[in-house]
């Protein structure tokens, strides 16, 4: 008997097909889905949507903050740029001030050597020169000398007495030119 119920039960089933497709279960099934929706809804209105509505409020305050706290932040370096940039030029200035001081203190510096080494230079050119002078006035009188008494040496070789104001005479005169 238990395996006639079973034949039974398995043929009844398989006539009437899947229990959802059966008419005779939509009230009973149309009841449930309602449950269910309902439910769904109360959990997703009450418990999930408020969690996902705060946590999308939360990201977009971050994001908020975030694009105003960057908006500050890149008009400091706008202005850390522009600081930046007036010290160069300031820096860029004051080493042009200082280079052209400092060309002008060598320059000076220079041109007061240049003045002292001038001054040498000419005070030794006249030392030298007079040092010239006096050895060639010692030249002369040496030439004049050695002139004379060579002459006088060559005219007594040759016999003849000279008298020393003619052989001085003619020295002088042909020195002269």
């Amino acid at each position: 008997m238990a395996s006639e119920t079973h034949e039974a039960a398995g043929h009844a089933a398989e006539a009437s097909g899947m229990p959802q497709l059966d008419f005779a279960t939509f009230p009973n099934q149309i009841f449930w889905l309602l449950i269910t929706l309902v439910v769904i809804y109360l959990i997703l209105s009450r418990v999930v949507l408020p969690r996902v509505g705060s946590v999308l409020s939360e990201r977009q305050g971050t994001i908020t903050n975030d694009l105003a706290a960057a908006e500050e932040l890149k008009q400091k370096a706008v202005e850390a740029e522009g600081a930046y940039n007036k010290a160069l030029n300031d820096a860029r200035a004051e080493s042009q001030k200082i280079a052209a001081e400092t060309k002008a203190e060598i320059q000076t510096k220079l041109d007061i050597a240049i003045s002292k080494a001038d001054a040498e230079i000419a005070a030794k050119s006249a030392e030298a020169e007079a040092a010239i002078a006096t050895i060639r006035k010692g030249a002369v009188a040496s030439v004049k000398k050695v002139a004379g008494d060579t002459a006088k040496e060559i005219i007594a070789t040759m016999g003849v007495k000279a008298d020393a104001k003619t052989v001085t005479a003619a020295i002088t005169a042909r020195m002269k030119g």
